[in-house]
């Protein structure tokens, strides 16, 4: 290790330079973990969006309602020999439904 202080990057603005000279270790231990970790979250806020822009928009169906996902599909339950067409999709860990209309005993 040097005995000369580092060069700062020519493209950081001076006043973060003098703020940065100023500070003790720790704080500067603590400046460049958090700045690590923001630099981290922002690439992937970035790609996330960038994946988000490159995937095709899916249709919205004429009949889903607007609390219904896109991602819905549709599943029939048979109730008390009655059978019933039910929007379906996954919340995390739990299933969602909502009903849609009788199955038509014709199809």
């Amino acid at each position: 290790m040097s005995y000369e202080p580092p060069t700062p990057p020519a493209n950081l603005p001076t006043e973060i330079v003098n703020t940065l000279n100023e500070s003790g270790p720790e704080r500067l231990r603590d400046v460049a973990s958090y700045a690590e970790a923001l630099a981290e979250h922002k690439e992937r806020e970035a790609r996330l969006e960038e994946s988000a822009d490159q995937e095709e928009v899916e249709e919205r169906p004429d009949d889903l309602p607007d609390d219904v996902p896109t991602k819905a599909t549709i599943t029939i339950k048979e109730i008390n020999d009655n059978r019933y067409y039910y929007w379906q999709w996954r919340e995390g860990e739990k299933v969602k439904s909502k009903y849609k209309a009788p199955v038509n005993p014709d199809e």
